[in-house]
């Protein structure tokens, strides 16, 4: 058979999944009666959002000139948290669809992906969708395509997603144009994962693409980086049902039943080998890196046990999901959990609160500091109850990113407040030929993570996109915010804030909690204290009771009597001045807005 390996590169939304639609039907992968919309995205989530989350492969047999052709299709995530997984896929595939809606033009993340596939010498084709709507704009955004990849105009693909129309002649191209795999260099097994998931009956399922070699069931296998060996207990292809083969060879696309139970054995990228067998692993392979951090606490404790076994499941077919056990003396036991970024921290806890009906509080999300303390010890701080107080001896560093943006230029003056305001600056930019603009950026990590990507789309009317990457660190301008209740600090409230926004975050966190503390018998002080000052000041005046309210008749004095005992009561409790703190007070402020 003839063999063909590619994957769909796009933006968010561009009709991806749907394009994948037509040609499993094109292909009669899948039959009439079984066709429905995003038939790749298996998870309710990604059918939901209408975005792909986990990687799918899928093999169609594809007939021209009396010829039968294997061809391999990886559907792979558009979002930028997930560029590692999608660079991994891309090394498992000889060639790409680069796919532009026709009605956006290209757009950032698109250009990140495009990057990667040309760093690997891929064959790019490229391919223009939603043709068919009355607003699409072939000519201009064709034009973009042609600066950007150096093509003629003739070689650009004219499809749609929703009538099939192009999506024979796409097929056809496919098979002209991306090479077949090359020949295998070694008869020693080596394959490369670019995804798994999890099976409670059958354990982890690895997705692979067979480099050298072949497997077959019953082999003994090894993962090249966490050393674990494993039989095979089923190989197979994907057509997008699991169909069980003999054995798959070079150049293959499929996936290997490992029966294994334990998080942390297999990672995205890693190398699969025979057992006994000593061939070099396939490069590339990283441990991926958490940016974000935020913690995990179920809002009844009895569920503790319960959110932990959730983790674990999770991580079985989500490597580059970590977490470790931290408790607070206010919210109880929880996790401290690092993510990839802030759509998977939003997948990840929306999948906790559906597929396991555990009810969650998430902190605010927090980025990891490097402090190097006075006698040079360095340490990875990412907990604001840990971070050095203001005048100690120490110097902070923290990740910078780079980004780009492309906008149209009637909201160029917002982006440029918007950056001002995220302490954002601009490197360079292009204009591109439809009239929009390429920024690069540069920002630090902790104000992309305080809703840039939210504010940035309202500034632009939704025109926007954004692409980045972690960069370097830099020192940093930071220091942290206290808040003290009746006099007394409070660390859940503990947070690391920007010099600059210091004293806005510090008027913002004590409004709230003036609006959410209940009053108390006395009056309570809440102040927010930043570099060794108190920056912002509220008081919430204490309760009025008529202690006299049950009394009538009879002398003034009883009435006065009574009035002083409340007085002298009050008195004492602002001296003992403990301020019980309801746990609902808690989830509001720490609830991520």
């Amino acid at each position: 058979m003839q063999i063909r390996n590619f994957s769909i590169i796009a933006h968010i939304d561009h009709g991806k999944s749907t394009l994948a639609d037509r040609m499993l039907e094109a292909t009669q992968t899948v039959e009439a009666r079984k066709m429905k919309e995003q038939v790749l995205d298996s998870m309710d989530l990604e059918r939901e959002r209408g975005i792909t989350i986990k990687m799918q492969p899928v093999r169609m047999e594809y007939q021209s000139e009396g010829e039968t052709y294997e061809f391999n299709l990886i559907d792979t995530p558009g979002h930028i948290d997930f560029s590692y997984e999608v660079s991994r896929a891309l090394q498992a595939v000889e060639g790409v669809l680069l796919l532009v809606d026709s009605t956006q033009g290209v757009q950032a993340q698109t250009l990140t992906t495009l990057q990667m596939a040309k760093d690997l010498g891929l064959k790019i084709i490229p391919v223009l969708t939603k043709t068919d709507v009355p607003h699409s704009r072939p000519d201009e955004v064709g034009e973009e395509v042609v600066n950007l990849l150096g093509c003629a105009k003739e070689e650009i693909k004219l499809v749609s997603g929703k009538t099939g129309d192009g999506v024979p002649e796409l097929l056809d191209t496919i098979k002209n144009e991306i090479p077949a795999p090359a020949p295998s260099q070694s008869d020693d097994f080596r394959g490369l994962i670019f995804d798994f998931q999890y099976s409670n009956h059958r354990g982890i399922i690895v997705f692979m693409r067979v480099v050298d070699g072949q497997v077959k069931k019953g082999d003994t296998l090894k993962f090249a980086a966490s050393k674990r060996s494993f039989t095979a207990l089923e190989v197979g292809v994907v057509k997008p049902e699991e169909f069980p083969v003999e054995s798959l060879g070079a150049g293959e696309i499929g996936y290997i039943v490992t029966g294994l139970k334990e998080p942390g054995v297999a990672g995205v990228g890693d190398t699969l080998m025979l057992d006994k067998s000593n061939v070099e692993p396939l490069p590339g392979y990283q441990q991926a890196r958490p940016v974000v951090w935020s913690s995990v606490f179920p809002e009844n404790q009895d569920d503790f046990t319960q959110l932990k076994q959730a983790l674990d499941r999770l991580q079985l077919s989500d490597s580059s999901l970590s977490y470790e056990e931290e408790s607070s003396g206010v919210l109880g036991r929880g996790f401290r959990c690092g993510f990839l970024g802030m759509l998977h921290m939003e997948i990840i806890t929306e999948r906790l609160r559906r597929e396991f009906n555990i009810d969650i509080i998430i902190t605010a999300p927090s980025i990891s500091y490097e402090v190097t303390w006075s006698d040079g010890r360095v340490e990875n701080i990412y907990a604001a109850n840990r971070f050095p107080e203001h005048g100690e001896k120490v110097s902070v560093r923290e990740p910078w990113v780079l980004g780009q943006i492309i906008l149209p230029g009637d909201y160029m003056g917002n982006i440029m407040t918007l950056l001002y305001e995220h302490e954002g600056s601009v490197i360079d930019t292009e204009v591109f030929s439809d009239g929009r603009t390429l920024l690069t950026i540069e920002m630090p990590l902790r104000e992309l993570m305080r809703g840039f990507f939210d504010r940035l789309k309202n500034a632009s009317s939704g025109y926007a996109s954004l692409s980045y990457e972690i960069a370097e660190m830099r020192d940093a301008s930071v220091t942290k915010l206290d808040v003290l209740v009746a006099e007394e600090i409070v660390p859940a409230f503990s947070r690391v804030v920007g010099m600059v926004r210091a004293e806005v975050e510090a008027k913002a966190i004590t409004e709230k909690l003036y609006t959410t503390l209940p009053r108390q018998q006395f009056v309570v002080k809440i102040q927010a204290k930043v570099m060794g000052k108190i920056t912002a000041t509220k008081k919430i005046s204490a309760l009025k009771k008529d202690v006299t309210g049950h009394l009538y008749g009879g002398d003034i004095t009883r009435k006065m009597k009574l009035r002083e005992k409340q007085k002298k009561g009050k008195v004492k409790a602002l001296e003992r001045g403990k301020v019980h703190i309801p746990q609902d007070v808690f989830m509001k402020m720490m609830k991520n807005e």
